[in-house]
């Protein structure tokens, strides 16, 4: 259960580490899997659990994310946890109001229109002050997982949260987003660099909340071609891993895995194998075999099942996964879905996805 806060440090020692292992390259005895999106309106008990309350209310509960964080893992083996919570409370952190509209998603009352604009944001953030509530969600759910599997702790990336912060909301263009990256470039990196500055100091913050991995979600890198995407989000990207290594470091605090999953950037793949994380996502529109050329050999893996794949019967579930798992090979690799579970799937496909990981990559381990 998530009652009490106990102090952060005196964690349940790790019972399961293979997510971990995958991770950092090591052997593991079944390939690791866990859902992106895996605490969701799929599962009924997180419906129940959210109903009266305002999403955004939820996600400064850290009583409520920690129940909500742990609801998948009692119904499925999952490999790991990742703490509930949504990109968008870095936003929020720098001044901006940010609705949860039922129907519409995630609604910015007064998005960025002008250069001006960016005078109404906090130059100076105390993720302290303005983000403890995921610090405490994470540290109360680390104890109350009592070392079942790792906490995955995570953030969007600048370029996305910029493209939401100037759209107010999801886009199929982006087109005023990508305006100010043509019209505005230095205005855009000022953004960004405000942007990644937070994004640092909230990743340590993590960690030392107790986060045993990060993962940094460039959700809008479909939307770039490759010249804006090595000018607007690969420096920043890059710049994210090597501050928070080095601050993990000066903090003497673990220095944790970390993962980059930029949607839609087949373009990037070798770029962002030499970002500094030791794992790359990927979405469900890249061949495994092709990612793994460009990736090389020293990165681990982690995805791609398309996640309308579980809409399918559960054996062709299996038959999905066994092919999968054959074209990545079961070490250094992380299963996962191409992106995230959708509200109207059947949890038991989501199990047979899970147990399937679990059966076939044991099989292929041992013959």
């Amino acid at each position: 259960t998530c009652s009490s806060l106990r102090s952060p440090k005196g964690f349940p020692k790790l019972k399961n580490d293979t997510f971990l292992r995958a991770a950092r390259g090591e052997e593991t005895e079944h390939t690791p899997v866990w859902c992106m999106r895996q605490a969701g309106r799929y599962l009924p008990e997180f419906r129940e659990t959210r109903a009266s309350q305002d999403f955004f209310a939820t996600c400064r509960s850290p009583k409520l994310c920690c129940e909500l964080t742990l609801q998948p893992l009692r119904r499925f083996p999952l490999d790991a946890a990742i703490i509930f919570s949504d990109i968008l409370v870095v936003p929020q952190a720098l001044g901006m109001e940010v609705v949860m509209v039922p129907g519409k998603g995630p609604t910015f009352t007064e998005p960025l229109k002008e250069v001006e604009d960016l005078l109404k944001l906090r130059q100076k953030v105390d993720v302290t002050a303005e983000l403890g509530y995921v610090f405490q969600a994470i540290t109360l759910t680390r104890h109350s997982l009592e070392g079942k599997v790792p906490l995955i702790g995570f953030s969007g990336a600048p370029w996305t949260l910029m493209s939401y912060m100037i759209e107010g909301g999801g886009s199929t263009t982006m087109a005023k987003a990508k305006s100010w990256l043509y019209r505005h470039p230095e205005a855009s990196h000022r953004l960004l660099r405000l942007l990644a500055d937070v994004i640092i100091d909230y990743l340590v913050g993590q960690v030392a909340a107790g986060a045993q991995a990060l993962q940094l979600f460039e959700s809008h890198a479909g939307h770039l071609g490759p010249e804006q995407f090595q000018d607007f989000a690969l420096p920043y990207i890059q710049d994210i891993a090597r501050a928070v290594k080095s601050r993990l470091k000066e903090e003497a605090l673990p220095l944790v895995p970390m993962i980059i999953f930029a949607k839609d950037a087949h373009y990037a793949l070798r770029d962002l194998a030499h970002a500094g994380y030791e794992v790359v996502g990927l979405d469900w529109t890249i061949r495994p075999q092709e990612a793994r050329a460009q990736i090389g050999k020293d990165v681990t893996l982690q995805g791609n099942l398309d996640p309308c794949a579980l809409y399918a019967p559960k054996e062709k579930i299996g038959e999905l996964v066994k092919k999968m798992l054959e074209s990545f090979g079961t070490q250094r690799y992380i299963a996962n879905l191409g992106h995230g579970l959708y509200p109207d799937m059947n949890p038991e496909h989501v199990g047979a996805f899970v147990e399937a990981v679990h059966t076939h990559s044991r099989h292929i381990n041992k013959h």
